[in-house]
């Protein structure tokens, strides 16, 4: 194997590193006892004059990692970073000592750093450390990109997240903003009443959505498994168990492309509530959405593409066949044959599928001319039968279900039912997936026998509810691509 060529600023920091340790000091340290955070320090003394602060005497102690720094004689400036932001240290070579001053000479952009200090204001305004005591922790081996023109590519950005947190701030937010929006959805179920479960992320069926699994071989059986798709299946078995109200947030896994708004591993939340309906679960959607606003950004008044809106509860609903009809004119309510619908595809280009039944016709015409044009939080209602083979039939037009979705700025953010929980219909939707397979759907579902024999004991009128997180996070934090609230989202291997 070749031996790695070092640049130069590489091998000085070695040779940085072999000083450290003639020194006696352990180039990669050891543990250190933060009591600050430049989150609190701001917070509390941020706004303390500079006699204020002379007179309190305020000792402080943390860690960092070293952003800039400028080194004159006997004096050194320097700004660190921890995890919530910057603070800048004021050194003196008299104050820490010849020694620790020889130390500090030898620190670079991205060392990591404690230490002990008192709280001053510099005659620029700026609140800062004198410090008296000064801990080398780590040697960093590698200069940090340039600030201002380092990782400019976003490609390179994601492949090494770990960099991209430390020199752009607005990753570090998102990504402890990430947290917080599954926190609130969290304490908001919790305190409905309802509970948290896991359910297995491999099964021995494909069903529970519409989507092209990953599939893994279990070994000790022999068998290939999926990795779930979703987790419905599983968490209606607990309402038919007598759990009532369960959610699960986790990990989802489709074989699908890459986008703006679509990862091959991402985060959904399930939620199912016994004795609920399609209006109870757009209720409880607005209340979600609404909540995590207001506890990230501590409004509901949102900016998203260019667009100004509120999440506050009180979304528009209107049934699909009602959109599309004010887009195109075409009354998918009506009494009309395959035929006649097919007849209309074809007139607006709209490529009908072997597999496809009416159905599957008026979903093609929402996602043409519809489905772009929401950007207020919307409920779209009353999907058909053929795409919805988990939910309720609408009892004045068989040909559709009580299920909607929620749409923001042109992007679906949600995906609710009525459950259909007669085992008899069931089973016949699972045979027609069944059939569609057949004719060439590889997102079709699969007859989960199990289920209906689930659904045979008895499953109460329920309502259920899944979300994408990811998609939610991006809204909240105003990002555009999937990517940014990933941590280590999916990426092309890179050519070696």
């Amino acid at each position: 194997m070749a031996k790695e060529k070092l640049t130069q600023q590489e091998q000085v920091r070695r040779q940085k590193m072999q000083e450290l340790r003639d020194m006696g000091i352990d180039p990669f340290g050891q543990a250190f006892d933060v009591k600050d955070n430049t989150k609190d320090i701001r917070e509390q003394y941020g706004n303390c004059t500079k006699e204020e602060l002379e007179e309190k005497n305020i000792h402080v102690q943390l860690a960092g990692r070293i952003m800039l720094r400028r080194r004159k004689g006997k004096v050194a400036f320097m700004d660190i970073n921890d995890k919530f932001g910057k603070i800048q240290l004021y050194v003196r070579k008299d104050v820490v000592g010849e020694d620790v001053y020889e130390i500090v000479k030898r620190g670079d952009l991205g060392d990591i750093i404690g230490v002990e200090g008192v709280l001053m204001e510099t005659d620029t305004g700026e609140l800062t450390i004198r410090v008296e005591q000064y801990t080398h922790l780590t040697k960093a081996l590698r200069p940090l990109p340039e600030k201002f023109h380092g990782l400019t590519d976003t490609e390179e950005r994601f492949r090494r997240r770990y960099l991209d947190l430390i020199m752009n701030e607005e990753a570090r937010k998102v990504a402890f903003t990430r947290p917080k929006v599954i926190r609130s959805i969290q304490h908001y179920l919790d305190n409905l009443g309802y509970t948290e479960v896991e359910t297995p992320m491999m099964n021995s069926i494909l069903g529970g959505a519409s989507a092209k699994p990953f599939i893994t071989h279990f070994n000790a059986l022999d068998k290939d498994f999926y990795l779930r798709i979703a987790t419905e299946l599983n968490l209606k078995r607990l309402i038919v168990g007598g759990m009532d109200a369960v959610y699960e947030i986790g990990r989802q896994f489709r074989n699908e492309g890459m986008d703006k708004t679509h990862n091959p591993e991402f985060t959904s939340i399930e939620v199912y509530k016994a004795f609920s309906d399609l209006e109870g679960m757009m209720d409880l959607t607005e209340g979600i959405v609404a909540q995590a606003a207001m506890d990230v950004n501590g409004t509901y008044d949102i900016e998203y593409k260019g667009h100004k809106f509120s999440l506050a509860p009180g979304y528009k609903r209107i049934s699909m066949v009602e959109a599309i009809k004010e887009q195109t004119g075409i009354d998918f309510a009506a009494d009309m044959s395959f035929e006649d619908a097919k007849k209309l595809a074809e007139e607006h280009e709209i490529e009908v599928e072997p597999h496809f039944a009416y159905g599957h016709i008026v979903n093609a015409f929402f996602e043409k001319y519809c489905e772009e044009t929401f950007v207020e939080p919307t409920f779209v209602y009353g999907h058909p039968i053929e795409i919805s083979p988990l939910a309720k039939k609408n009892p004045e037009d068989p040909r559709f279900t009580l299920r909607f979705e929620l749409f923001i700025c042109g992007n679906e953010y949600a995906n609710a039912f009525s459950e259909l929980n007669d085992p008899i219909d069931q089973r016949e939707r699972f045979e027609n997936q069944l059939k569609e397979k057949e004719l060439g759907n590889d997102e079709a579902n699969e007859m989960d026998t199990d289920y209906v024999e689930a659904l045979e004991y008895g499953l109460p009128p329920t309502g259920g509810m899944g979300m994408g997180i990811d998609r939610l996070v991006m809204l909240l934090t105003g990002q555009d691509t999937i990517r940014e609230v990933i941590l280590f989202p999916a990426m092309k291997p890179t050519e070696k």
